[in-house]
């Protein structure tokens, strides 16, 4: 039986936010990039309806909502993402969350720091 397999993705979000360990970083904030993909079998083919698929304008704004509640980890951010992405589209299974902090306070004039969580409902075998 042949299936297809559909991802909805958005990439490149920026926002300023003030996540950051440091006291000096939730002050001053910082540029962040942000991308969400999430994965699912496609259950129709053909039709033109959003219900059938991830609207990616609620993914933007869980990324936009969470991104304003300032964290010091990022894991946390993208672990509260990847939970309201679970809640808000239950048939999907598979979720990848990237924000990654464009200048953080360790030197370096191009350094970023990335944190990725990924979660598969349907984890494969080791």
């Amino acid at each position: 039986m042949e299936t297809t397999r559909q991802y909805v993705a958005l990439t490149d979000l920026r926002f300023y936010a003030f996540h950051g360990y440091y006291p000096e970083e939730q002050v001053l904030g910082n540029e962040f990039t942000v991308a969400v993909r999430t994965g699912f079998l496609r259950r129709e083919t053909g039709g033109d309806e959003l219900n059938r698929t991830v609207n990616y304008e609620t993914l933007y704004n869980i990324a936009k909502t969470e991104m304003q509640v300032a964290r010091k980890l990022l894991e946390t951010v993208a672990e509260t993402m990847l939970t309201r992405v679970q809640e808000e589209f239950p048939f999907v299974d598979e979720i990848e969350v990237t924000i990654c902090k464009n200048q953080p306070p360790f030197g370096g004039d191009r350094a970023k720091a990335a944190v990725t969580l990924s979660w598969n409902r349907h984890p494969k075998e080791m």
